[in-house]
């Protein structure tokens, strides 16, 4: 069975937020799919100073979507103006920032 993963785009104002994005994905970030993720997220970044990615679709995350996700933060954090916040992490994905030391980068997220 092939592994997928499917992001949606919605753009959202909002009053006291501003223009921000919210992404919904949908499936598993693991090797074959991470660089979608990325391929979606990374202009958005440089576009939008929020950007809210919901994961409560994610059903599994490899070392490989970890990477991209740390990447992502990474990024977003560098720009210096854009506030890239995941949301509905699974409680495994939590565990796993946490044992691996990335429970900070991910701080607002958790």
């Amino acid at each position: 069975m092939a592994r997928t993963l499917q992001c949606e785009v919605e753009r959202v104002s909002d009053p006291v937020a501003g223009e921000m994005v919210r992404v919904s994905c949908q499936g598993e970030i693991v090797a074959g799919t991470s660089e979608t993720i990325k391929e979606v997220l990374r202009p958005l970044i440089f576009e939008y100073s929020h950007v809210v990615v919901d994961c409560e679709g994610v059903s599994f995350l490899d070392s490989m979507g970890l990477g991209a996700l740390v990447g992502l933060k990474v990024s977003a954090n560098n720009t210096g103006k854009c506030q890239l916040e995941f949301v509905n992490l699974t409680k495994r994905v939590q565990e796993l920032l946490r044992m691996t030391g990335l429970a900070g980068l991910f701080s607002s997220s958790l």
